[in-house]
């Protein structure tokens, strides 16, 4: 989804699932080189990461209820498993407006309580397979809490310090980025690429593994 839509439609999934589809491919991708400008940007300020030498970050950017983020999951879970050694995955949610910021802070709570193996996905799924409307911090504490997660210590964890920094920090790292749809990538703090780019996630992928390499190559 690119990011005027979301001034257009309600937070949930339900209400975007018209819009045109950016991030489920519609067939292999043509193999051609990438391009500067019309597969990927480059940031015309480098974004520091806390990395060390010889690692190569990648950051999906992701809403919970957009409905091209579902789509887009379970073959981005599938690529982080075969990830190159060298490849560090970040997921950073995004907060276009301030009625994302419980979503937002969602995540880190699961981040914090490690316990994103276990909710992640199946928090995308009650969004938009079962179409609950989870976006305040009652709604996501109570989910929880029937999800094995204790309502109280998700919204003592979503109100914590740790959880409001990161969420500060990913609108920060979103803006840095110039991120202008979801789902997207950032590749080693320098390139961004996202469906409506690249026609297709399949593609975008294919489009961060290569600049992956340029970086190794020292580009």
């Amino acid at each position: 989804m690119k990011r005027r839509d979301f001034s257009l439609a309600a937070v949930g999934a339900a209400t975007v699932a018209g819009l045109p589809l950016t991030a489920q491919s519609q067939g292999a991708a043509p193999a051609k080189k990438p391009t500067e400008g019309n597969d990927y940007l480059s940031l015309d300020k480098r974004v520091p990461t806390d990395l060390g030498a010889g690692k190569i970050e990648l950051i999906e950017f992701f809403w919970y209820s957009c409905p091209h983020c579902n789509s887009f999951e379970p073959q981005f879970a599938a690529w982080i498993k075969t990830a190159p050694k060298d490849v560090v995955v970040q997921r950073v949610p995004v907060r276009f407006r301030d009625d994302f910021e419980a979503q937002q802070r969602a995540y880190y709570v699961f981040e914090s309580l490690n316990l994103l193996d276990t909710l992640h996905g199946k928090l995308f799924h009650a969004i938009h397979a079962e179409r609950q409307q989870l976006n305040t911090a009652q709604a996501l504490a109570t989910w929880a809490n029937k999800n094995g997660l204790p309502e109280k210590k998700f919204l003592d964890t979503f109100n914590s310090f740790g959880v409001s920094t990161k969420a500060r920090r990913a609108t920060q790292l979103q803006e840095s980025f110039k991120v202008q749809g979801v789902p997207a990538l950032g590749i080693a703090g320098r390139f961004y690429t996202d469906g409506s780019l690249t026609q297709t996630m399949e593609r975008a992928l294919q489009v961060a593994e290569y600049l992956i390499g340029e970086v190794r190559r020292g580009r």
